[in-house]
């Protein structure tokens, strides 16, 4: 079964940055050729606004994450694991 990141499209945490985040983790699944192994979709809304913009891992929610912060979470996640 493939691992899954769930991304908030909720027009919050779009525009708080989950615009950006996406094509980070989209970009990062690419440069590690891992497009088979990960299962990369949207949601509508959380529900958890106040604490966006969200990315759900696996079941592991994180919250408030730009751009850096979801990098160290990918490596940690799938290339240091």
């Amino acid at each position: 079964m493939p691992s899954q990141i769930k991304v908030c499209m909720g027009s919050s945490c779009f525009a708080r940055g989950n615009a950006k985040n996406l094509q980070t983790i989209q970009e990062f699944i690419d440069k590690h050729q891992l497009d088979a192994t990960i299962e990369l979709c949207g949601l509508r809304c959380c529900n958890n606004c106040s604490k966006g913009p969200n990315i759900n891992i696996d079941g592991t929610e994180y919250n408030n994450i730009e751009s850096g912060t979801l990098l160290d979470i990918l490596e940690k996640h799938y290339i240091n694991s």
